[in-house]
């Protein structure tokens, strides 16, 4: 018996390869001051922290150590953040915003909910709604 082909335009992680070099174009298209999505989003978690440890930011930017310290230089680099000791644990570094890290965020805050809308464009409203909630089911 002849076992199905095994079709790649069928293949779920072909096609999300290719949605997400599509929102990766998007983005880059959108961006300001070359900032990455990987970028972008530790400056959001850091936003939304206020200040926040490394290994605490790659967490909840689900990034990990190695990644997250070198989007971290890079930020710092960029003048987009800063760093202090932590009160309770002076071994533990807090990142904070700066204020050029700030102004930043909110103007990107808008590019990035353009990029949702043009990544989204193809699809109807109800069908965006299931889209993230089943790719929220995936992740």
């Amino acid at each position: 018996m002849a076992k199905d082909p095994y079709i790649l335009d069928d293949q779920v992680g072909y096609l999300m390869r290719l949605a997400s070099q599509r929102h990766a174009a998007i983005f880059q298209a959108h961006t300001l001051e070359g900032l990455t999505a990987m970028q972008f989003a530790a400056l959001v978690r850091i936003g939304e922290q206020g200040k926040v440890s490394q290994n605490r930011l790659g967490r909840l930017a689900a990034m990990d150590v190695a990644t997250i310290k070198g989007v971290v230089d890079r930020l710092r680099q960029k003048g987009l953040t800063l760093s202090e000791p932590d009160a309770e644990d002076k071994r533990r570094m807090l990142i904070s915003l700066s204020p050029e890290g700030a102004a930043l965020l909110e103007r990107m805050t808008e590019v990035g909910r353009k990029v949702t809308e043009e990544t989204l464009q193809p699809l109807r409203a109800e069908e965006r709604a299931v889209f993230l909630d089943l790719l929220r089911k995936l992740t």
